[in-house]
């Protein structure tokens, strides 16, 4: 090292999990366990959701950037931990009124937004299954096959669609009349639809405490559905002990999550594992902030993920190798990005592809 020319400085990074054991059975299976136990963890994910609503009440838990008349995104709205806590209980009692159950949960077309997130924690809140579909199936899809086998398959009780210009074919052409449909904007001629707003001005009972108490770790916190590439989607089950039990396996392996107030700016889609189950998860675990990121790892939407990570600098950073390698291209010539989202994040994780050579 000289004056000319120093060492590089690096943040500390620990990891947790590094050693495992391994064990053949008779049948030739082989389990494979880490030498580290797994610690205590909530019965609940919304167990954590309540605590950070009663210590840090006023810290941001999620914040998504309003939307101006002429489409364009404008300054920051956030949710609370307080306020997060407070509306889920309100669309928990909401949903406990229309009786729906794990053989009629609540299936959600639209994609990640305040409206969707706060439904979400109401489904987990009442012990509702609930679904997140890929938004291709309703946008996209022209004849809604994979939608239709979807909703078959789940026979759900109320469909959330967060614009019902966008989501209104979708929902008349695989929707049955007797379903419940929840909009956050608009209507839909011809159909009896409830606004996501009646949901949130609902007055929670102790009914919602008596739900949320019978939660047990086997019961169902939510469906997910296979990506279809070869076959239809299939569902899979999680259950809230599965969640719960696999977010402190994370914190174990990657301390960094718990060690300071996780900050991430993401865009990972909620019906997706990565998007919904781990970043989702990790920040209300860990009393964390989520920034909707509206960009997508396209030419045109890392516009918008660069507009935000120049604004906003997240503690761990995810993403798929798309958008590290346009962001790496970008940082070259943006100092105010590079400043930014150096300044304070320890990790970047990728997932769901290789990472590329660039």
């Amino acid at each position: 090292m000289t004056a000319t020319n120093p060492s590089p400085r690096y943040r500390p990074l620990r990891f947790g999990v590094t050693e495992v054991s391994t064990r053949r059975a008779d049948d030739g299976v082989v389990y494979v366990r880490a030498t580290q136990d797994l610690e205590a963890y909530p019965l609940r994910l919304t167990d954590r959701l309540a605590h950070w609503a009663e210590t840090v009440p006023d810290r941001t838990w999620m914040a998504q950037r309003v939307k101006n008349a002429d489409g364009s995104l404008g300054d920051w709205r956030h949710i609370t931990y307080g306020q997060a806590w407070q509306a889920a209980r309100s669309i928990a009692q909401a949903l406990l009124d229309m009786h729906l159950s794990a053989e009629r949960p609540v299936a959600i077309l639209s994609e990640n937004d305040l409206d969707h997130a706060l439904l979400s924690l109401g489904c987990l809140v009442a012990g509702v299954p609930q679904c997140t579909v890929s938004t291709a199936y309703s946008t996209i899809s022209q004849d809604f096959d994979k939608l239709r086998h979807v909703l078959d398959t789940l026979t759900p009780g109320l469909v959330f669609a967060s614009d019902a210009t966008r989501f209104a074919r979708a929902i008349e052409a695989t929707v049955a009349a007797d379903v419940k449909v929840v909009l956050g904007t608009g209507s839909i001629p011809g159909r009896s639809t409830v606004a996501f707003s009646d949901l949130l001005a609902t007055s929670a009972t102790p009914a919602v405490d008596a739900a949320h108490g019978a939660i047990t770790a086997d019961s169902i916190a939510k469906f997910m559905f296979t990506s279809g590439s070869t076959k239809l989607p299939k569902a899979v089950i999680v259950t809230h002990g599965m969640w719960a039990a696999n977010l402190q396996q994370m914190n174990q392996s990657m301390p960094v999550l718990a060690e300071e107030p996780l900050v991430l700016v993401d865009w990972l889609p909620w019906n997706h594992t990565f998007g919904g189950n781990h970043n989702f998860g990790i920040v209300i675990y860990n009393g964390g902030t989520l920034y909707l990121d509206e960009g997508k790892p396209t030419p045109k939407g890392m516009a918008e993920t660069i507009r935000n990570l120049r604004e906003i600098a997240p503690t761990v950073y995810f993403n798929v190798p798309t958008g590290f390698e346009v962001i790496a291209q970008t940082m070259k010539t943006d100092a105010q990005l590079r400043k930014n989202l150096l300044s304070r994040v320890k990790m970047f994780f990728f997932a769901a592809a290789a990472l590329s050579q660039p």
